[in-house]
Order: structure tokens, then C-alpha cells, then sequence
């Protein structure tokens, strides 16, 4: 399986394959189990679902950081690939960040629905 490499082709293969609210179901799972206080509505918009996002791994990295680290340990984001990312600009890494936790979500529930 090769991975998608933009938000935007995530979310295209999500919607081909009728994924979509399987990914938002996993993310819920995900944000409830490492005891992060947001859930999402199965009718989210993309849009609303990475701006929502975003804005949550900011607020985390700014002013929960051990919040943030059990939730990238609770997805099971590749350390390696947090580690590559540039760190000067917390925006940036915060979006940087928001697409991995989806593109691990979205590997979950492919190998979910390929099993």
C-alpha cells in the first residue's frame, strides 16, 4: 500500500473506497484512548476535520506537550518520521504533524477493510 502524500489525496481515496467515516471512527477510538478531549461528528467535513485537527496538535504542542506525545504513541506515528520533521515553525510542524496522525489512521483502517 502506498501512502497518500497530500491531505487532499487521503481524503480522495477515503471517499473512493467508502472509508471515510471508518477513519473518523479510528480517529475518535485514537483521541479517546489517549485521553484527548475532542471528538468527531461521522458527518465532518474534510475541511473541518484537518482544520480541527491542526488546530488541537498546535493547542497540544504549545501547551500540553506530554498530551501530544501520548497521542502520537496512542496512533503510533513513526518516530522517525516526527524526528525529520523542522521544528522552527510550530505551525507548520502542527500541520506537519496533523497529516501524519491521519496518514497512520488511514493505514489502520486500509489494512482494516483489506483483511
Amino acid at each position: 500500500m502506498a501512502l497518500p502524500a497530500t491531505f487532499e489525496e487521503l481524503i480522495a481515496k477515503a471517499e473512493a473506497l467508502k472509508l471515510y467515516q471508518n477513519l473518523i471512527s479510528q480517529l475518535n477510538k485514537d483521541l479517546l484512548y489517549a485521553n484527548i478531549d475532542l471528538e468527531f461528528d461521522q458527518e465532518t467535513l474534510p475541511s473541518s476535520l484537518k482544520l480541527v485537527m491542526h488546530e488541537a496538535v498546535f493547542h497540544l504542542i504549545q501547551n500540553k506537550f506530554s498530551d501530544y506525545l501520548n497521542l502520537l504513541y496512542q496512533v503510533d506515528v513513526s518516530e522517525t518520521k516526527i524526528r525529520a520533521l523542522d521544528g522552527d515553525d510550530l505551525h507548520k510542524l502542527s500541520e506537519e504533524v496533523t497529516f501524519l496522525i491521519l496518514q497512520r489512521e488511514w493505514q489502520k483502517v486500509w489494512y482494516k477493510f483489506n483483511n
